[in-house]
């Protein structure tokens, strides 16, 4: 019944003397060697040597201890990036409900993109809801409604603000001697004195400038009405942009309610 007994004690001894050998050999072995057989312990999945037999030459990887860091470094990166992400989604969202706005896109008042330091907001000046009275720096009911809305959630959030305003080309100015330069820049100064009158604080605004037509639409004409805007960049830092922001999302959605309509 034991006969087979003896096999498995020869097995466990040959093993441990195996094991004794191996051991005895690597002690035996110079430095590099040394490390090298620590870390293949240490990591068995990523092989310590090339493609070739041989040893692997000293130092020629990253430690798995480096590596580690490395890595957690970048997820750590990464999740504050998306919680970052996440946050200016929401305060978009919020800016959209506040304002009750449909979701016809076509023709939206307002847009929201998230860029990589914060949001861009245009506010389109249509002739179907005008934000400033017709070739004038004066707003409108609906304007002022808007501007409001944003100047409190710049101050909740502490933004700092940059204000551009353009104009279509071919648009009226109101006067003989005065362009659409200086109707796109008092334009834009018009919502900068609103934004202060609400609640925004005058430090946080960084700059002021009106571009007259020399800034059109990407996607529209140049005599689009869609032209005639106000664009606000909010970041969340005071140190220089770049001119061109890298978006890192779409356009917020707009959630369908009924909009407002001011007289």
């Amino acid at each position: 019944m034991g006969g087979g007994a003896w096999k498995v004690a020869y097995a466990d001894f040959v093993t441990a003397m195996m094991a004794l050998f191996m051991v005895l050999w690597i002690s035996a072995q110079d430095e590099k060697i040394l490390i090298s057989t620590s870390k293949y312990f240490q990591n068995p999945f990523n092989s310590p040597v090339n493609a070739t037999t041989g040893v692997m030459p000293f130092n020629s990887n990253k430690s798995t201890q480096s590596e580690g860091k490395d890595q957690g470094t970048e997820k750590e990166n990464d999740r504050t990036k998306q919680i970052h992400l996440t946050f200016l989604n929401s305060v978009a969202a919020d800016f959209y409900r506040l304002l009750h706005l449909d979701d016809n896109l076509a023709g939206r008042p307002i847009d929201i993109q998230v860029t990589t330091d914060g949001l861009r907001v245009t506010l389109f000046d249509r002739a179907k809801r005008p934000v400033f009275l017709p070739a004038s720096t004066e707003l409108t009911e609906w304007g002022s409604f808007v501007l409001q809305n944003l100047a409190w959630m710049i101050d909740r959030h502490r933004f700092n603000v940059t204000i551009d305003g353009h104009s279509r080309r071919g648009g009226e100015s109101g006067k003989p001697d005065y362009s659409l330069w200086e109707l796109s820049a008092d334009r834009a100064n018009s919502a900068r004195r609103k934004l202060v009158h609400y609640a925004v604080d005058p430090g946080q605004i960084e700059r002021v400038t009106g571009y007259a037509d020399k800034r059109p639409l990407a996607d529209e004409k140049p005599d689009s009405e869609a032209n005639d805007r106000i664009t606000l960049n909010l970041t969340l830092t005071a140190k220089d942009r770049m001119k061109d922001r890298k978006l890192v999302d779409q356009a917020v959605p707009i959630h369908p309610s009924d909009p407002p309509h001011p007289k």
